[in-house]
């Protein structure tokens, strides 16, 4: 398929995914990488805390937190 015919079928609002190899897909600057970072036992209590109350695991509340300081900076 032709590239004009793909955008056409997008701009459409057409189902385009058969054509897609999503296989070997990427999200620029969203790779992971593993770090261990050491908190004080009073820390991990209180996001302990905060996740239970939201219903989510404490690293998701640790990833939450510090993309929000880091987006601050920007």
């Amino acid at each position: 398929m032709k590239a004009s015919e793909f955008d056409k079928k997008f701009d459409e609002s057409k189902d385009i995914s058969k054509y897609l190899d999503i296989s070997k897909a990427r999200r620029p600057e969203q790779e992971q990488k593993r770090v261990n970072v050491d908190f004080p036992l009073w820390m991990i209590h209180l996001l302990d805390k905060e996740a239970r109350r939201l219903g989510v695991p404490r690293q998701s509340i640790i990833k939450v937190w510090v993309a929000e300081r880091l987006e601050k900076l920007s």
